[in-house]
């Protein structure tokens, strides 16, 4: 069996045991994702450049990070520090290779100051929803842990998201 075909058969098991066996975990929540989800696949219907659907992916990427870090604290696995990176590198791992496969990066003349432009945008994707949930965390340091206005916590990132999304738009 090809190393591949097993990989496959692992992650299938993976998700129907945390499916059945694990507790619902919400470090960003759910409807933040879904919203991200959305963008991405509403810039592929609408065939909208690839460094803007690159913004998305980081951006679910770095959503999907953070709820697979929480659910390693809750399971008291490694260190905050080191959880957080090991969920960054498994969902880079399980997206990178998969979009390389699909022949999604890599297509000639699609760069972006000589990065494949869904590279790019992965990476400017990733910084700019972590600095939207570092906002949303500042924003209630200061307001005494409450939020300024109702689902900030999902409207910030998605808000950062769309505005450097519209950036590039209008930069290609």
């Amino acid at each position: 069996m090809k190393l591949i075909n097993i990989f496959f058969i692992f992650l299938i098991l993976l998700f129907i045991f945390n499916y059945f066996f694990v507790n619902s975990i919400y470090s960003v929540c759910p409807v933040c994702t879904i919203a991200v989800g959305a963008g991405l696949e509403l810039t592929r219907v609408l065939g909208v450049d690839d460094l803007i659907s690159g913004i998305w992916i980081g951006g679910l990427i770095v959503s999907m990070s953070f709820w697979l870090s929480d659910w390693f604290s809750k399971k008291k696995i490694l260190k905050p520090f080191l959880r957080e990176i090991l969920s960054l590198f498994i969902f880079y791992l399980l997206t990178i290779p998969f979009l390389l496969w699909n022949k999604m990066i890599g297509i000639k003349g699609n760069v972006f100051f000589g990065i494949d432009k869904i590279i790019f945008g992965i990476i400017i994707g990733s910084i700019v929803f972590f600095a939207g949930v570092l906002t949303d965390k500042y924003l209630r340091k200061i307001n005494n842990d409450k939020v300024f206005f109702y689902y900030q916590k999902v409207i910030i990132p998605f808000l950062f998201l769309s505005i450097i999304s519209l950036i590039f738009f209008r930069v290609l």
